[in-house]
């Protein structure tokens, strides 16, 4: 069964295995502890902390492991802002960060902190300088991925970084999902990131702070890891964490290329198998083995069970396989069609075979979703004489039903007529100006109602 989701998390790599179950037996000890079975435990950290350091670009003396790449960037988040407190309160963000940088610059808001959002374009990538005209004299810090984990898109790290290099800002980068494909370029001051991303295991963060960087930790005091991460260490998963790093990145220049080559062929083949699709992200500047895109009239969570019974394991952005019925901020933020959206993330050692398999069962899979739900067949909309405005009433109706509602009623809507929505689905104030520019539509505007919100359109062709 192909899995397709390295993007959450990758398997565990044969060497990391390796590595967990022969230090197992070695690093149980206290490294703190000059007794022989302590002197052991420090050697094979130490080995472990430069393998590391040596894979993302620092020193050793610069870098801990913390307990997940989430605890790293808490730690890091809270560690740089208060140790830049006297600088001020300001933080700055992309909109697209992981979930983990946002809920830290909210706890940092909720505290009285200030915070600003850098938009991004359409393909999800932030201007160099709208980032530095976000800069300000009390930005105590300031955070940009390297790449989204959700489409793939690279960050320009490296013109950010020498932006805030100048206006004397501290940058901390997520490098979760870049760091097994090579070290992140650019003068960065902070980075984070996790080894189950790479095939360590999980529970395993390594956060690197630069010499010079004003840090002062937060939260439980502790001599170990520099006190930058409380707590006894984990050796044999830090160990394990170190040797499927280096072994990944071995791996990486080959893989590269060849996954790349294989993601092309996705982002290539599915507008043409599949009607009505976006492909969404930087179609060069992005990672090799990340590809998204979104199907029209089709629920996300739906899609994804039919590709499980296929045999395929994939992920979504779409607020349908959402708890929290609200569409991937990542893709709100670029503006792009949320509803029946799919991520596929190739593990390396992905042949041509699979990916040509998944090719040839997402058609009908889109298709049966498509015809449970109702949806308007493919092709140009028919010319009608009926001179109305309807009204569609999709409220408490979740998506992509208030799309699908839509693209029913303007077949019998003029060209210059209007049709309004009735939505109080979050997702629909996304999805509806996404189908508009999909479709060749105006999408006239939002305009407030007792419920919800009336999302108006006009009929262009």
């Amino acid at each position: 069964m192909p899995y397709f989701d390295t993007a959450s998390s990758a398997p565990l790599h044969p060497v990391a295995r390796q590595a967990l179950q022969a230090s197992l037996d070695e690093g149980w000890a206290d490294p703190a502890r000059l007794y022989r079975e302590g002197r052991r435990a420090r050697l094979l950290l130490d080995a472990a902390r430069e393998a590391a350091a040596e894979a993302v670009g620092c020193r050793p003396d610069e870098l801990v492991f913390t307990s997940s790449g989430t605890r790293a960037v808490h730690t890091a988040v809270a560690g740089a802002l208060a140790g830049r407190r006297r600088v001020g309160g300001h933080l700055v963000v992309s909109a697209v960060e992981h979930s983990s940088v946002l809920h830290a610059a909210a706890t940092h808001e909720a505290a009285g902190g200030t915070l600003t959002e850098v938009p991004v374009d359409r393909a999800g990538s932030v201007s160099p300088g709208a980032y530095a005209a976000a800069l300000r004299k009390d930005t105590a810090l300031a955070c940009l991925q390297s790449a989204n984990h959700e489409v793939g898109t690279e960050q320009p790290v490296a013109a950010v970084a020498s932006a805030c290099r100048a206006a004397g800002v501290p940058l901390l980068v997520d490098a979760a999902q870049s760091l097994p494909w090579g070290p992140v370029e650019g003068d960065w001051s902070l980075l984070a990131a996790s080894a189950h991303k790479w095939g360590g295991p999980a529970g395993v963060g390594l956060l690197a702070v630069r010499k010079g960087v004003r840090f002062a930790p937060q939260g439980p005091a502790d001599e170990r890891e520099s006190g930058r991460a409380a707590g006894f260490e984990n050796i044999p998963a830090a160990v394990a964490a170190a040797a499927s790093l280096r072994a990944v990145r071995a791996e990486a220049a080959a893989e590269a290329g060849r996954l790349r080559e294989l993601v092309d062929r996705i982002r290539e083949r599915v507008p043409a198998l599949v009607p009505d699709v976006e492909v969404v992200g930087d179609p060069t500047r992005r990672l090799p083995h990340l590809v998204t895109f979104s199907c029209l009239y089709v629920d996300g969570e739906t899609l994804l069970h039919e590709l499980d019974r296929a045999g395929f394991s994939v992920s979504s952005g779409s607020s349908c396989t959402s708890s929290t019925l609200t569409p991937s901020h990542v893709l709100r933020a670029m503006g792009v069609l949320s509803e029946g959206n799919v991520r596929v993330s190739l593990p390396l050692g992905t042949s041509g075979e699979e990916v040509d398999r998944f090719l040839e069962v997402l058609p009908g899979a889109v298709a049966g979703v498509r015809d449970r739900l109702g949806a308007p067949a493919a092709g140009a909309l028919e010319t009608t004489e009926t001179d109305s405005s309807p009204v569609v009433d999709a409220l408490g109706r979740r998506c992509p039903i208030p799309v699908i509602e839509l693209a029913k009623a303007i077949r019998d809507v003029p060209v210059g007529g209007t049709v309004t929505v009735l939505s109080d689905d979050e997702a629909a104030r996304l999805d509806i100006p996404a189908w508009c520019e999909m479709t060749g539509q105006e999408y006239v505007g939002e305009q407030s109602a007792d419920r919800g919100a009336a999302y108006v359109v006009r009929r262009r062709s």
